[in-house]
C-alpha cells in the first residue's frame, strides 16, 4: 500500500459514551501512514450515523475513487469497521461496489487479510458485532421508554401543545404549552360542534398561530395524550392506554366526541360551505307561482359567478341573492329591544347578584396579580444566585423555563378574568347600543347561527322583482322587539 485515503467518523452519542473524537482518530491514521510510509492522498471527516452509507463525506470519497483510474492505487483506511459501518448488509454491499473499483477498505485495529478465505470469517464477525451492539442499544431504550409509560410519564419529545420539562429529582414530565395548548384546546371545541370542515377548522388554527401541516393535524386531532390518556404498543397488535401524570388539555369525553365526528362522513361535507353561507335564506323561500320551496345556487356570467334563489319548476322564479340577503338583513338590523325587555333583563340581573359576581372576579384578579409577582420575586432570586454562582446553569435555565410557563399561564388567566369583569360592566350598562341593537353583528355569524335565526324571524311578503320584503315576527317576538325609534310599534309594523 503506497497511498491511501483516511477517514474518520463519529457520531454524536458516540463521542458522548465511547470518547471518540475526530481528531484522536486522525492523529492515529496520520501516525499509522508514516510508519508504514503511505502517502496520504485525503482526509474525510464524518460527523453522521453509521446506519447506512447517505453520509455526505463518504459520498464525496466515493465520487472520486470513482472517477480515478483503475490502474492506481486505491485504499481507504479507518480505525475500525464500526466506523465503516453498522450495518452488515449494507457493508457487504460497499465492499463489493468497491472491488468494482478496485479499492480496498481497511481498520487497522482490526486488519484483515483478503487473500486469505479464511480472513472472511473475521470480517463477518468485525461487521456483526456494531450491529448487534446498535439492536442491544434499540431494544434497551424502547424498554426504558415502555416502563416510563407504564407509570404514566411521557418520555418522548412533547407533542405541539406541550413543553418537556424536568422537575427536581430528575424525573422527565410534559406540562402545556401556551398560546398552542389553548388553540389546542379550541380547536378540540370547534370539531366536536361538527358545523365546520376539519380543513376549514385546521386553517383557523393556523391563524391564530398553530402551524402544522395537514398531515400533522390529523395525527394530532387522534392523539389521545391531549386527554391524559397515554398509548402504549407492545407489538404491531396488542396495545394498551395508560392514565397519564401530566395535566389533560380536554376531558376524555370530548376526545372521544371527536374521534367520532372525524371517523364518520361528517354533516357538512354533503353540501358544499360557501353555499350554506352565500344562500342562508334557503327553505324559508316560498315560489310566487307555484309554492315551492326555493333553492340557491351560483349561475356562471362572463367574468364570474352569481348567486340566485331559484325554482326548480318550469316557473322560472329567481332572484339574486345577494339583493335578498343584504334586504333581510336590513330589516333584522331595524329591530332592537323594547323598554319592556330592557327592564326585564334589568331584574334578571338584578337577581343573578351581578355585585357579588363582580366582588369575587375582583377578589380573583388580585389573587392572580399576587401570584405573579411572586413569579417575578422567584426569578429574580434566582438570577442573583446565579450570578454569585450558588445555582448551576442547568438549574436556572430550568426554573426559567418553569417560570416562564407558569408567567404564562397567571396572565392568560388575568386576561380571562379582565374579559368577564368588562362583560358586567356592560351588562350594567343596558343602554349601551351593542346591547339593546342585538342584531347589528349578524353578518359576523357562522351559518348555523345565521340559519337558526331565520328560523326565528323567517321572511315575510317577499317581492321577487325589488327584493323587498318584511319579517314575520311571532307573538312572543313582537313583545319584546320594537322598530328602532319606535318601540311601541307592534307585530303588523313588520308584516
Amino acid at each position: 500500500m503506497k497511498t491511501a485515503y483516511l477517514y474518520v467518523r463519529v457520531s454524536t452519542d458516540e463521542q458522548k459514551r465511547k470518547g471518540y473524537s475526530l481528531p484522536e482518530q486522525e492523529d492515529r491514521l496520520l501516525k499509522y501512514c508514516k510508519f508504514n510510509n503511505i502517502e496520504v492522498k485525503g482526509i474525510y471527516r464524518e460527523d453522521f450515523s453509521a446506519k447506512n452509507f447517505n453520509r455526505p463525506e463518504w459520498k464525496k470519497l466515493l465520487s472520486i475513487i470513482k472517477h480515478k483510474s483503475s490502474r492506481e492505487d486505491k485504499n481507504i483506511l479507518f480505525i475500525k469497521w464500526d466506523r465503516f459501518s453498522r450495518n452488515i448488509e449494507y457493508a457487504y454491499e460497499m465492499i463489493g461496489m468497491l472491488r468494482k473499483c478496485r479499492t480496498t477498505a481497511m481498520a487497522i485495529d482490526q486488519p484483515v487479510d483478503f487473500s486469505v478465505p479464511e480472513s472472511i470469517v473475521m470480517l463477518a464477525v468485525y461487521l456483526s458485532v456494531p450491529e448487534a451492539e446498535n439492536s442491544r442499544r434499540a431494544q434497551n431504550t424502547a424498554n426504558g421508554i415502555r416502563r416510563a409509560k407504564l407509570m404514566g410519564r411521557y418520555p418522548n419529545k412533547a407533542p405541539l401543545g406541550f413543553i418537556n420539562l424536568t422537575l427536581v429529582d430528575g424525573k422527565k414530565i410534559i406540562a402545556p404549552k401556551e398560546p398552542e395548548a389553548g388553540i389546542i384546546k379550541w380547536i378540540f371545541h370547534q370539531l366536536s360542534k361538527n358545523i365546520h370542515k376539519v380543513e376549514e377548522i385546521r386553517k383557523m388554527g393556523n391563524d391564530k398561530g398553530l402551524i402544522c401541516s395537514r398531515s400533522h393535524f390529523f395525527r394530532l386531532m387522534r392523539n389521545p395524550i391531549y386527554c391524559g390518556l397515554i398509548t402504549i404498543k407492545f407489538n404491531s397488535e396488542e396495545e394498551q392506554m395508560v392514565k397519564g401524570t401530566h395535566e389533560p388539555l380536554i376531558p376524555e369525553v370530548l376526545f372521544y366526541e371527536v374521534q367520532r365526528i372525524i371517523t364518520t362522513k361528517r354533516k357538512t361535507t354533503a353540501k358544499r360551505d360557501d353555499l350554506k353561507a352565500m344562500f342562508f335564506l334557503r327553505g324559508f323561500l316560498v315560489c310566487p307561482l307555484c309554492g315551492h320551496k326555493l333553492s340557491g345556487s351560483f349561475s356562471q356570467g362572463a367574468r364570474k359567478k352569481y348567486p340566485y334563489y331559484h325554482c326548480h319548476g318550469g316557473c322560472k322564479t329567481r332572484i339574486n341573492a345577494i339583493i335578498l340577503n343584504d334586504s333581510y338583513q336590513s330589516k333584522l338590523q331595524q329591530l332592537t329591544l323594547s323598554n319592556k325587555a330592557i327592564d326585564l333583563f334589568s331584574c334578571i340581573l338584578e337577581d343573578r347578584s351581578v355585585k357579588t359576581q363582580k366582588t369575587g372576579y375582583l377578589y380573583e384578579r388580585n389573587l392572580v396579580e399576587r401570584k405573579l409577582k411572586e413569579e417575578g420575586l422567584i426569578l429574580s432570586r434566582a438570577r442573583k444566585l446565579f450570578v454569585g454562582e450558588i445555582l448551576k446553569l442547568d438549574d436556572y435555565s430550568e426554573l426559567k423555563r418553569e417560570n416562564q410557563i407558569n408567567s404564562k399561564c397567571l396572565k392568560k388567566e388575568l386576561l380571562h378574568i379582565n374579559v368577564k369583569l368588562r362583560d358586567i360592566e356592560k351588562q350594567n350598562q343596558l343602554e349601551d347600543r351593542s346591547f339593546v341593537d342585538i342584531f347589528q353583528g349578524f353578518s359576523d355569524l357562522d351559518t348555523a347561527d345565521k340559519k337558526h335565526l331565520v328560523n326565528l324571524i323567517p321572511p315575510a311578503n317577499v317581492d321577487y322583482q325589488s327584493g323587498n320584503l318584511s319579517l314575520g315576527l311571532n307573538d312572543a317576538l313582537s313583545k319584546i322587539l320594537s322598530k328602532k325609534n319606535n318601540r311601541k310599534s307592534n307585530k303588523n309594523e313588520f308584516q
